[in-house]
């Protein structure tokens, strides 16, 4: 995604972050919701992919 972003939680409050960021998806980060590089050191594996129209 590019352009200008708003990053809230469940309840629609907002989170703080820099013009670039990068979301967690192995659940390990120490940064959370931020992608800290922990999915390196764990092992993380993913391979779903969005579908072409």
């Amino acid at each position: 995604m590019t352009g200008p972003v708003q990053l809230v939680d469940a309840e629609g409050n907002p989170f703080e972050h820099k013009e670039s960021f990068s979301l967690c998806r192995c659940g390990g980060s120490g940064n959370k919701p931020y992608c800290d590089g922990t999915h390196k050191s764990i092992g993380f594996e993913s391979s779903p992919r969005a579908k072409k129209e």
